[in-house]
């Protein structure tokens, strides 16, 4: 790479210069983009250089394009001169990366490790070696990387700028990356100004004719490659002049053309080596020759090497072959036939015996036609990418199994597998066509179940489609014979849509009936789920009583806790849903499952908010924002939003709750979803209710119980009752919340679950005559609201207004008093002012007219939700370390955070911070 490329460069090389010496200060990320030849890899070049002469650890990797099907590979290259501190990572995370880069044996089928695993373990290594000298990550061609190191890239990128660890990538214009929606820092490099241009050119060609200078300037826009490369090639080929030159043709194809131009003199064994390191992934130089002798039926020697090296168009030592710009590899492969093309990976399938990945995809790439053998190496390679945690990779390969496969039964089962990873990898539309090319292919049950499962996924905007209700029940029916699981897999997602939309007792009692008569135990997390999603009222107490059961004897693993626990909120068993969905959140944690982990946050956060537990609830809807982000689940994102939404109003923070509760409509719109339409009227109820606003608050709610409206759920109304209740002020309100009223008790009759029976009481209280409210007062008061105190505390302010509305002003104190400490320990704001203006208004003597609710420490409010998140885990002892392998963070970011949180609490150590975080610290 020549000097010349970064002419009239000096000020992104200043900017450059001050990123690399600001690494042992602050890391973080850089992107350089720009077209072809503009100048990318020699400012790479530069800034590594720098940065080794500076004491910086260097890391670096080149995105191959034929290497985009290899998991891992890019990132292997960068870290493979550190495999050798591997065994210091903790077992899980050293047993995934190792696994990633097919260093150990594959782990059994459904144990890949997961991809944030990899990646947290790759940040811990990274970070090991920063904590020594500084580290910088150089990516050349990022854009060509495989997926999953892309990936790992963004999650590592998403966590720099506490410690000196920083990440400097190279893309091509034009090539959409999963970097590009990271908001990374980032400089687009340009075309040289006609000034630079011209200084570069008669530096490179001082003698150049002015005919021909001027061609070079037009056609060169610039592009500082062009202006190096273009003059000799337009010399030596004359009658190439107009290809090199032609507007009418892209840059970097002239480009291109330049240098095949300078293949044409070049020996017949040289070209060979050319191009089949051009064709290569890996580039070694002994795997180079081996195949390259096969191609010419003869030894070939390195000698072969010298006249490319000797012209600038590739470089060599004892070990790889390296081409000087990426343009020179797509130059020699578009110079050669397709014959050429498929016999030189002919023939590096030929000598890669051991490597059967690399093997079978040279193979694939060599056949013209279909061919069934190789179709079936394919498949196992697919299933060595899905084991070593690369779905996307496993998808690659299925798609060309399909492309060269014959067998039409084994065609329909590559289809089926490639949609579902399609639809994995949040690919609808590609995992749209695949499972219509499936369809017809599907002659067995289980691919018929599955094709109907990838549609169920792909149809989550049709929540109130009857006829696909039906189809999800007849095909579990179908498939309950040779497959129970799947059977149950079909039914949960039945039930999943009885609970969207009421579709009648028919065919919800349908759905438990066939899950019933599945050959599983009863305490199947599955079954639990159909039982509480399909027949939520109705078969509330029998879910219960198995909730009791298995939080009695355990044995349930992480997801099948976060089924459960989602499973307990979907009929109203919040006071069950928590420890499930704290059991799973850790569990999750510890396996790398961030996608479910940030499903069940956000399941977590709603029963969080409902009653009003601050010190989890606040860090998981903070965590649930950010995973559900991360992992681009937008549905949940919406429901993260709508929770924090709920915890802000009832805290009286209504700025920040209007904000989120708006930013989760704009996401319904796009993800029409009516549970979660349902929840942001329940969450604007309460901005209502927080802002003195009752008739606006009713007016939300109601819509929940209105059958023509989007929000109308049937289940939610258990949750809604109470904000209603509380809402409803005129006459009339109170009279229509009394008919809902009426209808949901008879609908709830048969359920156990105490928090759909204590929000029920509350709302016959605060919507009785005057003459049936005094009992219905005492009813409410009686029933178990241990695991709820703020409906609790609402219910006795209510019950204090209305004492003293009745003028029986010495009794109303007492309940007053009692929900103004409660609303003061939860930090309700709006309640704890309403009840302090109550007891004023009842006599009250020593009230403040102006105050503050407190939640446990008055320190916690001087803490984000993330920071006391840290807080609370550092103070059961955990280290640094350990907490950033439960938050997916890097050891050095913890420490940052805990650095602000000590003066904040003012204290100065973490063992002080125990003490600060009790109730009474």
């Amino acid at each position: 790479m020549s000097d010349h490329e970064l002419f009239g460069r000096t000020t992104e090389l200043a900017a450059l210069g001050a990123f690399v010496d600001g690494l042992p200060e602050e890391g973080g990320a850089l992107v350089v983009r720009g077209a072809p030849g503009i100048g990318k890899s020699a400012l790479l070049s530069w800034a590594a250089h720098r940065a080794e002469r500076s004491g910086v650890t260097v890391l670096s990797a080149s995105g191959v394009e034929a290497e985009t099907h290899l998991p891992f590979a890019g990132l292997y290259e960068l870290t493979r001169t550190m495999l050798d501190r591997v065994p210091g990572l903790p077992p899980v995370q050293a047993e995934a990366l190792l696994g990633a880069f097919g260093l150990t044996e594959a782990p059994p089928t459904g144990h890949a490790p997961q991809l944030f695993m990899i990646a947290l373990a790759t940040l811990d290594l990274l970070g090991e070696a920063a904590a020594q000298a500084p580290v910088l990550l150089v990516v050349d061609d990022a854009q060509w990387l495989d997926p999953p190191t892309l990936d790992v890239l963004a999650f590592i990128a998403r966590r720099l700028g506490r410690e000196p660890l920083g990440m400097l990538l190279a893309v091509r214009d034009g090539h959409p990356t999963c970097l590009d929606t990271l908001a990374l820092r980032e400089f687009r490099l340009h075309p040289l100004t006609t000034i630079d241009a011209a200084a570069l050119l008669d530096t490179v060609e001082p003698r150049l004719e002015p005919p021909l200078r001027h061609r070079v300037l037009d056609a060169a826009a610039g592009n500082p490659l062009a202006l190096i490369e273009l003059p000799a090639a337009l010399r030596e080929h004359e009658a190439s002049a107009e290809a090199l030159t032609s507007s009418a043709i892209p840059l970097t194809s002239r480009l291109e053309r330049a240098f095949a131009s300078r293949l044409l003199d070049l020996p017949s064994d040289t070209r060979n080596v050319l191009l089949i390191a051009a064709s290569d992934d890996d580039g070694a130089l002994g795997e180079v020759l081996a195949a390259a002798s096969v191609l010419a039926g003869s030894d070939v020697s390195p000698e072969s090497l010298s006249p490319a090296a000797e012209i600038g168009l590739v470089t060599a030592d004892e070990y790889r072959i390296r081409f000087c710009h990426p343009l020179v590899r797509s130059a020699v492969l578009q110079a050669a036939s397709l014959a050429e093309r498929l016999a030189a990976h002919g023939a590096l399938a030929a000598v890669l015996d051991g490597q059967s990945d690399r093997r079978t995809w040279h193979r694939a790439a060599a056949t013209g036609r279909r061919d069934e053998s190789v179709a079936v190496e394919l498949d196992r390679t697919a299933a060595r990418a899905e084991a070593r945690g690369a779905p996307a990779v496993a998808l690659a390969a299925l798609e060309r199994s399909i492309a060269l496969g014959e067998n039409a039964s084994r065609m329909g089962k590559r289809l089926v597998r490639a949609a579902e990873l399609a639809l994995e990898l949040g690919r609808t539309n590609q995992a749209a066509a695949l499972v219509q090319s499936a369809v017809p292919l599907a002659a067995e049950v289980p691919e018929r179940a599955r094709t109907v499962l990838v549609g169920e996924g792909l149809d989550v905007g049709v929540s109130t489609s009857v006829p696909r209700l039906r189809l999800l029940i007849t095909t579990a029916e179908e498939a309950a014979a040779g497959d129970p699981e799947l059977a149950l897999r079909l039914l949960r997602a039945a039930a999943r849509r009885c609970w969207w939309f009421d579709p009648g007792v028919a065919l919800r009692e349908r759905v438990v009936a066939a899950a019933e008569r599945l050959p599983v135990p009863e305490l199947h997390p599955d079954l639990l789920y159909v039982l509480a999603f399909a027949t939520p009222l109705e078969r509330g107490a029998t879910v219960i009583q198995r909730f009791e059961r298995l939080e009695s004897e355990g044995g349930y693993d992480a997801p099948a806790a976060a089924t459960l626990g989602t499973a307990a909120t979907a009929m109203g068993g919040y006071d069950h849903a928590v420890g499930f969905l704290r059991h799973a959140a850790a569990g999750l944690r510890a396996q790398g499952r961030l996608g479910l982990l940030a499903q069940t946050l956000v399941s977590l956060s709603f029963a969080s908010a409902h009653i009003v537990d601050r010190e989890s609830g606040l860090p998981s809807v903070a965590e649930a924002i950010r995973l559900a982000e991360e992992t681009a689940q937008a549905r949940w994102l919406t429901g993260a939003l709508i929770a924090k939404a709920h915890f802000s109003a009832v805290l009286g923070d209504l700025e920040t709750a209007q904000s989120a509760i708006e930013q989760a409509e704009r996401q319904t719109l796009a993800q029409a979803n009516p549970s979660n339409l349902a929840f942001i009227q329940i969450a604007r109820g309460l901005i209502g209710l927080a802002a003195g606003r009752h008739a606006e608050a009713f007016a939300c709610v109601w819509r929940v119980f209105d059958p023509a409206d989007p929000a109308h759920h049937p289940y939610l109304q258990t949750v809604a009752i109470p904000v209603l209740a509380e809402a409803a002020v005129s006459d009339e309100d109170r009279a229509a919340g009394r008919g809902v009223l009426g209808r949901l008790d008879a609908a709830a009759a048969a359920t156990t679950a105490r928090m759909i029976r204590a929000n029920l009481g509350f709302a016959h209280a605060l919507l009785a005559d005057d003459e049936d409210a005094e009992e219905s007062f005492r009813s409410a008061l009686a029933l178990d609201h241990s695991g709820d105190p703020f409906t609790r505390a609402r219910l006795l302010l209510a019950h204090g207004v209305w004492l003293r509305r009745r003028r029986r002003v010495m009794e109303s104190r007492a309940p007053l008093r009692i929900a103004r400490e409660c609303f003061a320990s939860l930090g309700t704001q709006p309640w704890y002012e309403r009840a302090c203006q109550e007891l004023r208004s009842a006599g009250e003597a020593g009230v403040p007219n102006k105050g503050s609710a407190q939640s446990g420490p008055a320190d916690w409010d001087l803490l984000t939700p993330q920071e006391l998140q840290i807080a609370q885990l550092a103070a059961t002892g955990l280290s640094n370390r350990e907490i950033g392998r439960q938050l997916y963070l890097s050891h050095r970011t913890v420490a940052a955070h805990l650095y602000r949180i000590y003066p904040k609490l003012g204290i100065t150590s973490r063992g002080q911070l125990r003490e600060k975080l009790q109730p009474d610290g």
